[in-house]
């Protein structure tokens, strides 16, 4: 999973970059209003946690507002020090999912993380599965058969994307997006090497290979 953080405090920014990361997911960070604006609206991402002031000609509900206009559907949680009602409604009316007052404890950022990116999902709860194979998205457990699977934390993230978007197939700049942050230099024949990684041990050991790739269109995972 991808998640844009636009913060202008570096020490708040920091840490949550942090805490996510060692999450498992791919986290990208920007410093003021009209960064977070351009990739907020060019961007894919799973989720955005949006400080509500920061500097430049955006501010945070304005990036929500243009995210919404623009038929962005992001989940967004956004973070600020104005902890009145008619703030909190402000920021809800303008198109955020859920608001967090700062200083928040990392634990509960982070369950709120998880339960805003299980909303949009058609699989919801912390299992993620596709015949016999079962992710915990909590644990970071992958069994299949019942044994055991040992995987990096990229091939983790990338079947994880797959299993959330099981059936339809995912092109290779769809998965670099979403399992890469923004910084990585990061070659399409990369996920070739990942998915044959993951073939490796999710497929190769077992009778029926769950991974299929679409000739044309990129990989799936299907029953």
């Amino acid at each position: 999973m991808r998640i844009l953080v636009v913060e202008d405090e570096h020490k708040i920014a920091r840490a949550i970059r942090r805490a996510l990361e060692q999450e498992n997911y791919a986290v990208d960070v920007a410093y003021d209003g009209d960064e977070g604006y351009a990739m907020a609206t060019t961007e894919p991402y799973d989720l955005a946690i949006i400080d509500r002031m920061i500097p430049g000609d955006y501010e945070g509900l304005d990036i929500i507002k243009a995210m919404r206009e623009a038929k962005i559907h992001t989940p967004v949680l956004v973070l600020t020090a104005l902890d009145t009602t008619a703030e909190k409604t402000k920021g809800l009316d303008s198109g955020a999912d859920d608001y967090m007052t700062k200083p928040f404890a990392i634990g509960e950022l982070l369950a709120r993380v998880r339960a805003l990116l299980r909303r949009p999902q058609e699989q919801t709860g912390t299992i993620l599965t596709a015949g016999d194979l079962q992710l915990d998205t909590t644990t970071f457990q992958v069994t299949r058969a019942g044994k055991l699977i040992d995987l990096t934390s990229k091939e983790f993230a990338l079947l994880e994307y797959l299993l959330r978007n099981q059936n339809r197939p995912s092109s290779k700049e769809a998965i670099v997006a979403h399992v890469w942050d923004y910084d990585a230099d990061v070659l399409l024949n990369t996920v070739e090497v990942y998915v044959r990684y993951l073939r490796s041990k999710v497929d190769e050991p077992f009778d029926k290979p769950l991974i299929k790739t679409v000739r044309g269109f990129g990989y799936k995972i299907q029953p």
